[in-house]
């Protein structure tokens, strides 16, 4: 197994590799001491940990501040913020096309359709993506000038990651968007790839993501995409041999 992934709630996982504890877009957290468990970080169970923090930018359900407490407990700790996160607080700052090398682990930073950047991560020989909210986001009473808008500077920042190997990918599937929910996902898949797929921006709407299993549209990668239900869920990747 090369990495188990925790499910913390909508956009926020944890990833645990040989060498570090990667946490993406932690934001609901809950009083200290329930643990991985219920999908709440506590800090003195990780504190031995090369811990790196994620956020993708500032939105409330992406980003909280509560995620620098934990420097009390966790000695190696190092975060990757997006640049329109404003806070004096020791970090790498990314605006979309920068690169950073952290403590080891390597990332490239993509525009947003929405705030912030999107992840390429890559380390301990695994390549990850997560997309914080970057996806062709479609809304029904928008004019179709700015949906269309939508949809080309989407694909245009997914068509920079053709030829990437990556093994997770971590991709919106939203709820509100009804049937246009995969219309990111299905890109992305389709253009890039991943060895994972791991829906992801449901606000806790889980079984929401059942449909993944039935729908046409996900027919040709079914078999790679990760399911979970709960808070706390823990999920297995085992890289593919060659």
């Amino acid at each position: 197994m090369d990495a188990e992934i925790t499910y913390l709630h909508h956009s926020s996982f944890a990833v645990k590799t040989s060498g570090h504890f990667l946490i993406f877009d932690y934001y609901l957290d809950e009083p200290s001491g329930c643990g991985l468990a219920k999908g709440v970080i506590d800090p003195k169970e990780i504190k031995d940990e090369n811990v790196v923090v994620f956020a993708s930018h500032r939105h409330p359900d992406h980003f909280s501040s509560r995620i620098f407490s934990w420097r009390r407990e966790i000695p190696k700790i190092r975060y990757v913020l997006a640049d329109d996160i404003r806070t004096r607080e020791p970090a790498s700052f990314l605006s979309a096309g920068q690169t950073a090398d952290v403590g080891g682990v390597a990332v490239r930073a993509l525009k947003s359709t929405d705030l912030g950047v999107a992840f390429l991560v890559r380390t301990d020989g695994l390549c990850l993506y997560h997309a914080g909210d970057l996806n062709w986001w479609k809304w029904d009473g928008e004019p179709d000038a700015d949906n269309e808008k939508m949809g080309r500077d989407y694909r245009r920042q997914i068509d920079t990651l053709k030829g990437e190997k990556i093994g997770l990918a971590f991709l919106p599937v939203d709820p509100r968007q009804g049937n246009d929910c995969l219309l990111g996902f299905d890109y992305f898949m389709r253009t890039v790839g991943a060895e994972r797929a791991v829906p992801m921006h449901s606000f806790g709407r889980t079984k929401f993501y059942e449909r993944l299993k039935s729908d046409p549209v996900t027919a040709d990668y079914r078999d790679r995409i990760l399911f979970y239900r709960n808070r706390g869920d823990r999920l297995s990747y085992t890289k593919n041999p060659g």
